[in-house]
């Protein structure tokens, strides 16, 4: 018998140690009892003997073989992971698979799935073309299911039917999977700028990071194009990330297009259960030779991983905020550090520590400074001084004006407020009651349409009062701007326009902005009005002017990384305009045109903005000239908490480790669902000189009660 050390799905920081009565390897699943529950459990060691007394060791219940080990570069990665974010390693391990491969649920075998024929294909009827093209296909032979999809768009619905009508039946395919051919379709000739990029990635051998640093526009995709036909003629494995989940239905489509044989699968958290397994299992055979996904898919398996691409490396939501809060990007570079394989980094707006490490020379710096296209030019940047303006509602009479005139030339406009619903705060004019929520240190927003008042942080909501709850009266009304107020106000001054909201209410229906895309592109909208969700990934041809509204509110945030994402998401909205042949204009509504930030803007000049902020950086002594991390908790009792953080301040100081340990400061939403919520910073000099003092500082010792704590390295909000 064998001792198998196993990571479980608890929130202790150790393994556990089980007795094996049959062979197990490390990375197998296995079914163990833990406090009465039948749990699975990732076995991380196999030893000979164990610290533990023999009576109190229980054995394996049963050995999964129903999927292939976890690879050992993997369970290493998750181990760095673990031991970096300083998070148990069975949670760390476990929320790495997809759901299916944590329950004790039968899997259908690990085989290569297949269909082959079993009817005559001359009996089907002449108008079923992709049911004819399909069963053309298995009559040379059975085929893998994503050979059969490529056929066409429709193949995956004419395959249901054909098995459902007995025509076709799932078979396991014997032979192993052939590398398919890595034809490019649609091959553009690269521009001097873009072929040097690739040129420098290629020729970097092992492990080398690039920072793809390309205006809008530029073509950084096609370089992430040519960079993969290459790397798929070699026979290798390509992860791409991508910072939103509504990018990737597009980008799947597009990349497939490019290259119509090659397999590709996408991994993300709206893919059904069986989906994810799906897909999960065909990167780690390999069959799959392209991963497309947001940041859990960096934990994919990939046996042949040649290259990684991280698309929009700038943005925050690469950072998890719960559970392991681990960075899918910094994730990325040391997985392809630990493979020996080049990784891009791509951004318009690079973020300032990938952007610093370029300046040091820990990355290489690649630019592309010009429009792929040759009739495209950079949108016009200006500011339009609200101080100075007549403003209905919040919107200048000169945006309106401008609006007006792309309407008149067949043109699209797009009025970007990143804020939903009508209105942030309702207010009583007479005695100046504001829409508090009750469980929250923040407003509930009123949300005109639907009649309602709703907490964008706890999800609470409530119906809009007669009267003022305050003191009776009706004086209630709307303060401030949001998409719906800002969709009201164009239907009433251009009633015939097309006019189409981009929000999160407005896309909550499964294949709602699929619709909306489409609608974009057949030119069927004149004004496009829209949160974040439409400020990156898009190539909108006829848009001609993007107005920005409700600029100045991260200048007065006290995060000292708003200026740096303000400039991003501004960058990144205002290369949705003019990509075609008309040009651009962005409308900037602002109390501060003078504003450094706004300067900078107006020039598209990015490197002198980073070079502004990094030398205020480094004076007040913020990343990436020091390193941090967030002790925060939270709970119902106030006191609780701050005792509970006040105790564990006390222990840092007390360690004496060349940390500065800052006080105990309540979070910036100081009171979220009922419970009130503060926070500890540390900061270090260096990594290493933090990460020792965090392995010293043992926090999990420190009696919590019924708190919830969490700890952030290299934490991204405050």
């Amino acid at each position: 018998m064998s001792i198998a050390r196993i990571a479980l799905d608890v929130p202790i920081s150790t393994l556990f140690d089980y007795e094996a009565e049959e062979p197990v390897s490390r990375g197998q699943r296995v079914l163990v009892e833990f406090r009465r529950r039948k749990q699975i459990g990732i076995v991380m060691e196999v030893v000979a003997q164990s610290d533990v007394p023999q009576d109190r060791i229980k054995k394996v219940i049963r050995v999964l073989e129903d999927c292939e080990p976890l690879s050992e570069k993997l369970l290493d990665l998750l181990q760095f992971c673990s031991d970096y974010y300083h998070y148990p390693i069975g949670p760390t391990v476990l929320s790495a698979l997809p759901t299916r491969l944590r329950v004790d649920k039968p899997l259908a075998k690990n085989m290569r799935q297949g269909f082959r024929l079993i009817r005559d294909p001359s009996q089907l009827p002449a108008r079923k073309t992709v049911a004819r093209r399909i069963l053309e296909e298995l009559v040379k032979k059975p085929c893998a299911l994503p050979e059969l999809r490529r056929l066409a768009p429709t193949a995956g619905a004419q395959m249901r039917w054909l098995e459902m009508e007995g025509w076709i039946e799932r078979s396991e395919l014997k032979d192993a999977p052939s590398l398919p051919a890595a034809r490019l379709a649609n091959a553009h000739r690269l521009t001097p700028e873009q072929q040097q990029a690739v040129d420098q990635v290629l020729q970097s051998s092992g492990f080398g990071c690039h920072l793809l640093h390309g205006i809008t526009g530029s073509g950084k995709t096609e370089v992430y194009v040519h960079l993969m036909h290459r790397i798929l003629q070699q026979g290798g494995q390509i992860l791409l990330l991508v910072p939103e989940i509504n990018l990737t239905p597009q980008l799947e489509g597009y990349f497939q297009s490019r290259f119509p044989e090659v397999p590709l699968v996408s991994l993300h958290s709206g893919l059904s259960e069986n989906a994810r397994l799906q897909n999960w299992q065909q990167a780690q055979t390999g069959e799959a030779r392209i991963v497309l996904g947001t940041r859990l898919s960096v934990f994919a398996e990939l046996p042949s991983l040649a290259l990684i691409i991280v698309d929009e490396e700038h943005d925050g939501s690469f950072k998890q905020q719960d559970g392991l809060r681990y960075s899918a990007r910094d994730v990325a570079v040391f997985r392809a550090s630990q493979s020996g394989v080049p990784i891009v980094l791509g951004s318009a707006t690079p973020s300032l520590e990938s952007y610093h490490n370029a300046e040091a020379g820990r990355y290489k710096l690649l630019r592309l400074t010009r429009r792929a296209k040759s009739e495209s030019r950079l949108p016009k940047m200006g500011c339009i001084n609200v101080n100075q303006s007549v403003m209905t509602e919040g919107v200048s009479e000169r945006l309106l004006a401008e609006i007006g005139a792309r309407i008149s030339r067949g043109e699209q406009s797009l009025i970007f407020i990143n804020r939903r619903g009508y209105a942030p705060v309702l207010m009583c004019a007479e005695c100046g009651w504001m829409s508090d929520c009750r469980h929250c240190a923040g407003k509930m927003v009123l949300h005109l349409k639907d009649r309602k008042l709703r907490c964008h942080h706890c999800g609470s909501q409530q119906g809009i009062p007669a009267a003022c709850p305050g003191c009776g009266k009706a004086g209630l009304h709307p303060v401030g701007s949001g998409t719906q107020r800002v969709e009201s106000l164009l239907q009433a001054r251009y009633p015939d326009a097309r006019i189409l909201r981009v929000d999160r209410d407005s896309t909550r229906n499964k294949h709602a902005w699929q619709q909306m895309r489409e609608q974009i592109h057949a030119n069927e909208v004149d004004i496009l009005v829209g949160t974040q969700m439409l400020a990156k990934g898009h190539d909108f041809p006829s848009l001609t002017l993007v107005g920005v509204l409700g600029a100045d509110n991260a200048l007065y945030s006290a995060d000292f990384r708003a200026a740096e994402r303000l400039f991003a998401q501004l960058m990144q909205v205002s290369g949705r305009a003019g990509r075609a042949d008309k040009p651009g204009e962005v409308l900037i509504q602002t109390a501060f045109p003078d504003h450094p930030l706004f300067r900078c803007l107006k020039h598209h000049d990015f490197d002198s903005w980073a070079s502004q902020l990094l030398s205020e950086r480094r004076m007040a002594g913020f990343p990436p000239f020091v390193f941090q991390a967030m002790l925060r908790a939270e709970g119902r009792n106030e006191n609780e908490v701050y005792a509970y953080l006040e105790k564990a301040r006390d222990q840092a100081i007390a360690l004496q480790r060349g940390v500065e340990v800052f006080g105990v400061v309540p979070a910036s939403l100081a009171r979220r669902a009922n419970h009130v919520r503060a926070q500890l910073l540390i900061q270090a000099k260096s990594r290493k000189l933090l990460q020792q003092f965090l392995r010293d500082w043992r926090i999990d010792e420190i009696p919590a009660g019924k708190l919830h704590r969490s700890l952030d390295i290299d934490p991204m909000e405050f």
